[in-house]
């Protein structure tokens, strides 16, 4: 027997998928001269030939009227060093110092981060109350870093295992 959709409780369904440990990404774009950024962890790799990433945007988000006019966008992936850049662009902190952009492939982007992917839009598709938007990558910066894991609702630390 499958449960219906409206039986799962919202709150058990966000507790299980937040089980997940992720990265944290900063997503970036720019319109009118203005920079916009939005914390994300529904971020993914898609394909390798020709070079795709996904990102998924909530329909209430102000990132996805951005993404759309635009065009582009940068996924910056947050070092363990940026933790507060994290709750800057999910809106729990409002830092007293501005953020410095620097540019890079055209696309605004966070100079600290551990990667930045920048995408020029090739798809986008709504899926339920998001949208997926699909980037074709313009330009990769890899950093030496460690990353920053969120899982459980808690920034964590990457350790290595000894096995």
């Amino acid at each position: 027997m499958h449960l219906k959709e409206q039986e799962i409780d919202d709150r058990l369904f966000r507790n299980a998928m937040g089980s997940f440990a992720t990265g944290v990404t900063v997503i970036t774009t720019e319109v009118s001269g203005e920079v916009h950024g939005m914390t994300a962890n529904a971020f993914m790799s898609i394909s390798l030939k020709p070079k795709l990433i996904a990102i998924s945007v909530g329909e209430n988000a102000r990132m996805l009227g951005f993404i759309k006019d635009s065009k582009q966008f940068a996924v910056n992936v947050l070092s363990s060093a940026q933790q507060n850049e994290s709750k800057q662009f999910s809106g729990q902190l409002n830092l007293e110092h501005e953020v410095q952009f620097v540019t890079y492939m055209g696309v605004p982007i966070l100079a600290d981060s551990l990667a930045v992917i920048t995408c020029d839009l090739h798809s986008e598709y709504i899926v339920g109350d998001h949208t997926v938007f699909i980037g074709q990558v313009t330009g990769i910066k890899l950093e030496e870093k460690d990353p920053l894991i969120y899982s459980q609702g808690k920034y964590r630390e990457l350790k290595e295992l000894e096995i």
